[in-house]
């Protein structure tokens, strides 16, 4: 069913796209799972952000159930995010850094972007690091290589490629044989997020830091008074 639309619809079939389409069509939402899994591990080596939106047009003609494709396409990025978080954790900051510099297609600066991505927002970088292209294959090292709390990785992990995941698996879903759009519309949802984050967080410290002064305050004025 997907070698076929690929073929229809002009998606190139040879090389690595036409190998996962291949997979997808003959495993279904194992094969959706193992594909995340294996970008996952290889960096984003594979051209998911492609794939996921033909999957979702797939899935408006019957071929796979939609919330089947979301759930195990995020499964899959949990799976290949904890054995990123176990490599961090095992190397360590510096023989991980120079193990993934020699990596094919990983530059010193992405890593040194993720790292720094980490080290600014921690568990929000986790989080919305899953909707970022250049942060999203490395967020898991420096969160492994700081011994982020499991649980708290596990989740945010999870929740960050539901999102993201069900965005590209459901655009590709509504826009039917439109589903190529999605690459270019989704391409400036980093921006977006960027931008919002650029705004929210200050914002949001600084009413924290409001409320622990006016909570700081109330506290002086009552043992004044008392």
């Amino acid at each position: 069913m997907m070698l076929y639309l690929a073929q229809t619809t002009g998606e190139p079939t040879g090389g690595l796209a036409g190998w996962a389409i291949d997979v997808i069509d003959a495993l279904g939402g194992l094969g959706i799972a193992l594909l995340t899994v294996l970008d996952s591990v290889l960096f984003g080596a594979l051209p998911i952000d492609v794939l996921l939106p033909l999957i979702g047009y797939t899935a408006s003609q019957g071929a796979i159930n939609i919330g089947v494709a979301i759930v195990c396409a995020a499964a899959g990025v949990v799976v290949g995010s904890l054995v990123q978080y176990t490599l961090g954790a095992r190397l360590g900051r510096d023989r991980a850094r120079a193990l993934l510099v020699k990596l094919p297609g990983i530059k010193p600066e992405s890593v040194d972007r993720a790292e720094a991505w980490f080290a600014r927002h921690s568990t929000k970088a986790v989080l919305f690091g899953r909707m970022l292209p250049v942060v999203r294959p490395l967020i898991s090292i420096p969160a492994g290589v700081e011994r982020m709390a499991l649980p708290k990785f596990v989740v945010l992990t999870a929740i960050g490629s539901l999102i993201w995941n069900g965005m590209l698996l459901g655009s590709g879903y509504l826009l039917g044989e439109n589903w190529h759009q999605v690459v270019d519309i989704m391409g400036y949802v980093p921006y977006a997020l960027l931008g919002a984050l650029a705004v929210g967080v200050p914002l949001f410290l600084r009413r924290r830091n409001r409320r622990r002064k006016n909570a700081a305050t109330a506290i002086v004025e009552t043992n004044t008074s008392g």
